[in-house]
């Protein structure tokens, strides 16, 4: 899952449209006009980001801030019935603060109108001074992750209930690394978490070793429904290099595609997106860098990226900047999102990364996908398959907003706890919803995660009946042991209720898929629609999620999203509530203590 450090700080500007109340626009661009409009933009962002701040301190008893804490604004969003949303992350005496993230709201007029939190407790470490050295830490770090550690960091971990000094490390071997925090009194390991979140589980790919299992996807050259267009460089008449081309990618799982790319000179193109922030993919050429810079650049002299085939190494470049550009066009489209950080930056990614690497993954060192060739015998190709990127760029795109983060993690490095399920959840909805929207002939958009990959259950999750992947031992309800339930499995839980809110429980088909969604005591639930039910869970993602949202917590945030979007009193409002109760997430069940 997401590293737990504390991420660069910077004031976004989202305007949501009035017509969907999804988060909106960044103010940038060429023009003195928009200039102008940033400033302003910016003016009214310090002002709300004031008001929220002053707020938060005036409602101490609320918000949890005490003296010595400090709040850093990450995110400013404005709806379009007038709320105002301030995301902060907390400095306690200086320290940066591990799960002291908060949300101030605010009504049109500035007034507080209430805070979500991480920490439901003060982030005043018990202990002020720590006993080890930063050395010493580090080494713990080191031992404890297996690798070498870089400096320590003081921190407090407000984490798990209780506050306390300690350090933070980054420990890296050759392919991987991992963030270590180690108590500053004690010396014991607080949390060895890996920094990338990898689309296969250590637990799954040992099942799947058990079995005997392959993973192997079909591929499949001719043209997708996407690929008119695809002939030509689009260039004409005087030509300023360099500048936006139309090329073709023969991909390896979606056909030949048209992919927008960049003439550098008259016959010579590069696989980089102008038209997308600059969206660009490179070759890592079996290296393990995570420095996208050092990636080698895809170019070309015919525009023509891949031949459908492994045996050009261009084919998975050309599936990875698909499905790149094609997540971009589906969160920008939807919810005028610039770009996964909302930042209009451009989306990287390597491929063949790594030798034998049976994996892909969204990787924060580098802020960019990373994909390896597989390991040849029981992985078989790259893992550059279409809902894949829109999962893993999707936990991008929640490690921007709410950064939920597993709450422990074995010494495998299998996740566990709701907060990190629910990040596998969003990640499998978005995902899915990047398939509905490229509506490509050759990967058919439907409820079901990684269909392509060849295994014998046909498919890796699906939405509807979480549970039918005994692959992982996905679960479709909740219980007191979800929170030992590794977060593959527990996503189960809210990707279930989204599939119930969107399209109801019972037998349904829906393009060339049969879905038959059960639900706790048989309630029965008529769904509002995927594009209501997405809109929801995208609203209280970024405005009502923070870093240890769980699935209670998760219900409260979907209806809060849906009285602002729909009402208090509406059918969509009252779904929500039924699509949760259906997955057996009440008030009632609600644990007196959280994990």
């Amino acid at each position: 899952m997401r590293r737990p450090h504390i991420r660069t700080v910077a004031v976004a500007v989202a305007v949501a449209t009035a017509a969907t109340g999804l988060a909106g626009t960044a103010f940038a661009g060429p023009s003195s006009e928009v200039e102008r409009s940033a400033a302003s933009a910016a003016s009214n962002a310090t002002v709300v980001v004031e008001a929220a701040r002053t707020a938060a301190f005036a409602h101490a008893s609320a918000t949890g801030v005490s003296e010595g804490d400090a709040l850093l604004a990450q995110d400013v969003m404005i709806d379009p019935e007038g709320a105002r949303h301030v995301r902060f992350v907390r400095t306690h005496n200086d320290l940066p603060v591990l799960g002291g993230d908060l949300i101030v709201h605010l009504d049109g007029k500035l007034a507080y109108t209430g805070v979500t939190r991480a920490a439901d407790h003060s982030v005043k470490p018990a202990a002020a001074k720590a006993k080890l050295t930063a050395g010493q830490a580090a080494a713990k770090a080191a031992k404890a992750a297996k690798g070498d550690a870089s400096s320590a960091q003081l921190v407090v971990d407000a984490r798990g209930g209780a506050s306390a000094l300690a350090y933070q490390v980054t420990v890296t071997d050759q392919d991987s690394s991992r963030t270590v925090v180690v108590d500053a009194v004690t010396g014991k390991v607080r949390s060895n978490t890996p920094d990338r979140d990898e689309f296969l589980s250590p637990k799954l790919l040992d099942t799947l070793r058990e079995r005997g299992e392959t993973i192997d996807p079909a591929t499949g050259a001719g043209s997708a429904s996407t690929a008119s267009g695809l002939a030509g460089s689009g260039l004409s008449g005087v030509t300023h290099y360099p500048t936006s081309a139309r090329g073709t990618g023969k991909t390896l799982f979606v056909g030949n595609v048209a992919l927008t790319t960049t003439a550098t000179s008259r016959g010579h193109y590069q696989l980089k997106d102008p038209s997308r922030y600059g969206t660009e993919t490179r070759d890592a050429k079996g290296s393990y860098t995570e420095k996208f810079s050092a990636g080698s650049r895809f170019t070309s002299t015919t525009n023509v990226w891949g031949n459908n085939a492994t045996s050009s190494r261009v084919s998975a470049a050309a599936d990875a900047q698909y499905g790149i550009t094609k997540t971009l066009d589906f969160y920008k489209s939807t919810f005028k999102r610039k770009g996964i950080a909302n930042n209009s930056k451009p989306a990287l990614a390597m491929v063949h990364w790594g030798k034998k690497v049976a994996n892909a993954f969204w990787d924060p060192t580098c802020n960019c996908m990373l994909y390896g060739d597989g390991d040849g015998q029981m992985f078989k190709k790259p893992l550059v398959v279409l809902d894949v990127t829109g999962h893993e760029l999707t936990h991008g795109v929640v490690e921007a907003t709410a950064n939920l983060q597993p709450t422990f993690v074995d010494s495998e490095g299998n996740q566990y706890g709701e907060p990190g399920s629910l990040n596998e959840s969003l990640a499998d909805i978005f995902g899915s919803n990047v398939e509905f929207y490229a509506k490509n002939a050759k990967d058919t958009p439907d409820y079901l995660v990684g269909e392509k990959l060849g295994l014998a259950q046909k498919f890796l999750r699906r939405l509807d009946r979480p549970s039918l992947d005994k692959l992982e031992g996905t679960i479709d309800y909740w219980s007191p042991d979800t929170f030992y339930t590794e977060v593959h499995a527990g996503s189960g839980v809210s990707s279930h209720a989204y599939y119930l809110l969107a399209e109801g429980s019972g037998k349904k088909k829906i393009g060339s898929v049969t879905y038959n969604s059960p639900t706790y005591h048989n309630i029965t639930v008529k769904g509002i629609g995927r594009t209501k039910a997405t809109a929801i869970y995208y609203r209280a993602l970024t405005r009502y999620m923070v870093s240890t949202t769980d699935f209670h917590q998760a219900r409260i945030a979907t209806l809060k999203a849906a009285k602002d979007l729909y009402g208090a009193n509406s059918t969509e409002y009252k779904t929500v509530s039924l699509s949760w109760a259906a997955v057996n997430v009440t008030v009632a069940n609600t644990p007196s203590a959280r994990h």
